[in-house]
């Protein structure tokens, strides 16, 4: 959950601020090279790969894992004139178990746009406005009356993230299996001082997502997993994306293990390793650890998700053609991204170059998702190791490489 993602200036690559690792990478916070079949069972047919995508992309895709030292990886690109689906390496650092196109990842803070996506559905249907103050729905936020609702979603409420407060990220280290309630992380949130006053800045804070998510619920009376599944998710037939349960752990099968280095503690401030273990881990002698059973509930609405590639491609397309929303809100959504660093952010929505999206991370993992709407070209690239030793974000690495392609002749 990197607190500022797509190359956002602000310490974009602390992991844990964009929910280790949002915006769009946080996209682009600055996260063995045998690739395996791009077409597996579990994965819907997909359009031909032509010759072109395939000797373009692959061996970009395999150099960069080997850079970053990246286990296992699925990259889609979908373009107007075919798709590029293919899946690298290993679920299993050690062994020689093969990813497929159709395993699942978790996407960490991806799960935003879904959370952005409902509340403002509630709007389309009068039951909020962007323009409420937040203390309507929630008198518990200190200074809430001079909040907007829009804030949660723009990051401009100056909330503390709560994702980078000390005693929760040593409880994890402690417990993993720890079962996180929504409430619990907003009041770690609103313990500590706001960053600025509202509307005053920009800061990538986890702690406005779960305010989002739980007001939803508060207007719906409905558990904001099943508003992805009944609101976005089922009406397009995606049955490869879902919010779980905060007491569930697993992910379904198939999957990756997922792997970082480091732990909760050490990585509040940066993902970087130490110079001596840096070296250590590019020469072999250090390896990452498997985080694949951390409960993801501490991460909930603003980070918890999981998909497969090809569904996740779908939802981005909905996204971004207006699918979900009426015109006019679409247009204010997307008349919403402002310049953050070298990137831009708006309601819960990111924008690198001509991908309009979002990225993710979450220990074990990290994610990119983007939609061209101007070209019609999608771009979705999951890793199952969150951030290189040097700490860079792995899937975000990939996703910029691929950009760069696409963009030249």
């Amino acid at each position: 959950m990197n607190r500022a993602g797509l190359y956002l200036s602000t310490r974009s690559m602390d992991r844990r601020r964009a929910l280790r690792a949002g915006v769009a990478g946080a996209a682009f916070a600055g996260l063995s090279l045998r690739a395996a079949s791009a077409q597996e069972s579990a994965t819907p047919a997909a359009s031909p790969v032509t010759s072109d995508l395939a000797s373009l992309f692959r061996p970009l895709v395999e150099e960069r894992m080997g850079q970053l030292l990246v286990p296992g990886a699925v990259v889609l690109v979908r373009t107007p004139e075919g798709e590029f689906l293919e899946a690298f390496g290993t679920r299993v650092v050690g062994d020689d178990v093969p990813v497929t196109s159709g395993d699942y990842f978790r996407i960490g803070s991806i799960t935003k746009t879904m959370t952005g996506t409902v509340l403002l559905q509630l709007v389309d249907e009068g039951l909020i406005a962007l323009d409420d103050p937040l203390s309507r729905y929630r008198p518990d936020v200190p200074n809430g009356e001079n909040m907007r609702v829009s804030q949660l979603l723009d990051m401009s409420t100056g909330l503390f993230d709560y994702s980078v407060v000390f005693a929760l990220n040593q409880v994890m280290d402690g417990n993993a299996a720890r079962v996180w309630e929504p409430e619990e992380l907003v009041a770690f949130g609103l313990a500590e001082p706001v960053y600025f006053p509202p509307g005053e800045g920009f800061f990538y804070s986890n702690t406005n997502l779960i305010l989002a998510g739980l007001i939803a619920e508060q207007l719906t009376g409905q558990p904001i997993s099943v508003l992805f599944a009944e609101r976005l998710f089922q009406p397009l037939g995606l049955a490869q994306i879902l919010l779980p349960e905060i007491t569930d752990a697993t992910l379904p099968e198939p999957h990756p293990n997922g792997y970082w280095y480091g732990t909760n503690v050490s990585t509040i401030s940066t993902s970087a390793l130490s110079v001596d273990d840096q070296a250590a881990a590019f020469a072999g002698d250090l390896l990452p650890n498997d985080t694949t059973d951390l409960n993801p509930s501490w991460g909930w609405a603003a980070g918890a998700g999981i998909a497969t590639a090809g569904d996740l491609a779908q939802y981005v397309e909905a996204l971004m053609t207006g699918t979900y929303l009426s015109p006019e809100l679409q247009a204010t959504r997307l008349g919403s991204l402002k310049p953050i660093g070298a990137a831009e952010y708006g309601l819960a929505l990111a924008k690198h170059g001509p991908m309009i999206g979002h990225g993710g991370s979450l220990p074990g993992y990290q994610s990119f998702m983007g939609h061209d709407p101007d070209i019609g070209t999608t771009l979705i690239v999951f890793t199952n190791l969150t951030a290189s030793p040097d700490g860079r974000g792995t899937a975000n690495e990939i996703a910029r490489s691929i950009i760069e392609a696409l963009a030249t002749p």
